[in-house]
């Protein structure tokens, strides 16, 4: 697993999504896998409204996390509802590819 992330802009602040062994386990968790995840959330066809919510909650999460252990600072975790109101203001096609591009490039081993 590579350390990949992604930033996303709302309303002038930055996020950073952030796919890693953390957010891996939360998506197993909820979705037993994270390929039955990503099945949900494949942007080529409607994605699942609330796998999208799940999947980039954990990752804008984990970012927020990163930082504020990077940082000492004590940045708030977002609710769903939060990350929710950040979705459709990017658009739910354009979140559900930027939650797989993520997840692709962190898993991406080199190998066919």
């Amino acid at each position: 697993m590579k350390d990949i992330s992604q930033t996303i802009n709302y309303k002038g602040k930055e996020y950073k999504l952030v796919f890693n062994l953390n957010v891996m386990e939360e998506i197993q968790e909820e979705y037993g896998s994270v390929q039955a995840w990503a099945d949900l959330t494949d942007a080529q066809e409607e994605p699942n409204a609330k796998a999208v919510k799940f999947g980039f909650a954990a990752m804008l999460n984990e970012g927020i996390d990163i930082a504020n252990d990077e940082n000492g600072t004590d940045e708030p975790m977002l609710s769903l509802k939060q990350v929710g109101r950040i979705i459709t203001e990017i658009g739910l096609q354009e979140s559900a590819q930027k939650i797989n591009d993520v997840v692709i490039e962190s898993t991406d081993t080199g190998k066919n």
